[in-house]
């Protein structure tokens, strides 16, 4: 009953939509969110943090594009809980697309597949573009990243760190790293050089820790 209760006061949480984003727009668009999810999230954060949790306390926001031409091609590839091998599905906090449209997919502060080592701590942006590693996202994406990295450190002091997820090497100076699956890595490009630089130049006295481009 109470996991019930806890589940449902959750999802109405997320389902205010802009109450607390102030001006900044946010579009409520949830992949499924259910019992399986939550115990796909369990198994994964166990076996590569082994941490018994569901949700995070944000460190850490890290920006990615999706290498696909829409957001709604994106949104269907998150959409399920599980992937073909029964494991935690890939997804994103937010999703933006190439009008600067940010769709928040799931409750800010759970537990996300969307990079190799740092899940456990970090919020991910996914932007639409990057195909064939196309450095295409527009100044639209970039002002609607600006905004909601601003309102989630506003939200959550306890973030200092933002990177792309090509920097995923560099960010290990931040001590958040952990990964228990010995040779269970990527290699990224996203999102582009160009766009984390001007991200950077925009943010840089926010407080907030880049790392070079």
């Amino acid at each position: 009953m109470f996991k019930k209760s806890f589940f449902l006061l959750t999802m109405c949480l997320f389902m205010m939509t802009e109450a607390l984003a102030g001006e900044l727009q946010i579009i409520d668009k949830p992949i499924i969110w259910s019992e399986q999810r939550e115990q796909l999230i369990r198994e994964y954060a166990m076996t590569h943090y082994g941490l018994d949790q569901v949700h995070i306390t944000p460190q850490a926001v890290v920006v990615h594009w999706t290498a696909s031409g829409t957001w709604e091609s994106a949104y269907n590839h998150f959409y399920n809980e599980s992937r073909g091998d029964g494991t935690l599905n890939v997804a994103s906090h937010f999703l933006v697309s190439k009008e600067g449209q940010i769709f928040r997919l799931t409750p800010e502060t759970a537990l996300n597949r969307h990079i190799i080592g740092y899940n456990w701590c970090a919020i991910g942006i996914e932007n639409v573009g990057g195909v064939g590693g196309a450095e295409d996202l527009t100044d639209a994406q970039l002002e609607a990243n600006i905004d909601l990295i601003l309102y989630l450190q506003e939200k959550y002091p306890t973030i200092h760190y933002v990177f792309g997820h090509y920097q995923q090497d560099a960010a290990r100076e931040s001590g958040l790293y952990i990964e228990n699956v010995t040779g269970y890595r990527s290699e990224k490009i996203d999102p582009g050089h160009s766009f984390m630089k001007a991200l950077h130049e925009r943010l840089q006295d926010r407080g907030l820790v880049f790392y070079p481009e």
